[in-house]
């Protein structure tokens, strides 16, 4: 029993008292109940009211809506970056230790706010799956999405209510740099026939996210084998989940890119009158 109320005890304690003082007022990041309601809507919306909606019904186009939205994003994305950089990236912070600074500096204030508007980022983002299970593409809404998803929104959360600055707000640059570019191939997606040939670049995406785990895994790493003055548990999460990144997008990687050319180029062979020779020993 006095392990449980320990436990209770240190649960309430990090809630409530280890906050940062700057930002826990904040909107949606007062208390971990407002984000776990929207991760459990979430959820729910899109792994089983949503599809049960959308059962009987065609899909939606949603055309100007994904042009506009994904528009938005990468305009998001572009002032993370550059948030970012100005904050302290390109000048101030080391990129081998970087404390927290929990003044109200300017230049401390000025990350608080980017990380800020990086974790609403990762609340418009849950859109993402929206609108897959209004379009009724419910295979895209897959154990990767879903996580990634959840995940680097609650990650986000934490790290903006507690630990806002230093060395882990590379993460947010990095990932947004790569958003850029993501969200402005969803944007001339949504155009259709007409930019078709111009998305041969797709699998580059994959790579570029796969590099930003690598990236900023390393990045976070090095903090656990030297005196940094930065919460070694929080580094050590963000290592954590660039590991699991790294090998869930890899997995899909090459699935999609290795495996499934090699099948497609199967079937085109069979297609045209051909065989398979088996792999020489």
């Amino acid at each position: 029993m006095s392990a449980t109320s320990g436990w209770m005890e240190w649960a309430n304690d990090l809630v409530y008292n280890k906050s940062d003082p700057r930002t826990r007022d904040w909107f949606l990041l007062k208390q971990p109940g407002d984000v776990l309601l929207i991760v459990a809507l979430y959820i729910y919306f899109c792994v089983w009211s949503g599809p049960k909606y959308m059962k009987d019904k065609p899909p939606y186009e949603l055309r100007k809506t994904l042009i506009a939205y994904n528009f938005m994003q990468v305009l998001l994305s572009m002032y993370l970056v550059y948030e970012g950089l100005m904050a302290g990236w390109l000048n101030e912070y080391s990129y081998t230790c970087q404390p927290i600074d929990f003044s109200e500096s300017p230049s401390a204030m000025r990350m608080a706010g980017a990380g800020y508007m990086y974790f609403i980022s990762k609340v418009l983002e849950l859109l993402d799956t929206v609108f897959f299970v209004f379009r009724k593409k419910q295979r895209q809404v897959s154990f990767l999405h879903l996580y990634h998803h959840v995940s680097m929104l609650m990650l986000t959360w934490f790290g903006v209510r507690y630990w806002m600055g230093g060395h882990g707000t590379l993460f947010g640059v990095v990932n947004s740099f790569v958003h850029m570019f993501m969200y402005a191939y969803y944007m001339l997606t949504a155009f259709g026939e007409s930019t078709r040939r111009f998305l041969w670049w797709k699998k580059y995406i994959t790579i570029l996210q796969i590099a930003q785990f690598i990236l900023v895994g390393l990045h976070s790493a090095q903090v656990l084998f030297r005196e940094c003055d930065y919460p070694k548990r929080l580094a050590a999460l963000i290592m954590l989940q660039n590991v699991v990144f790294f090998y869930l997008f890899t997995s899909f990687y090459i699935e999609t890119y290795v495996k499934g050319n090699a099948r497609k180029a199967g079937t085109n062979d069979i297609q045209n009158g051909g065989s398979i020779r088996p792999k020489d020993n």
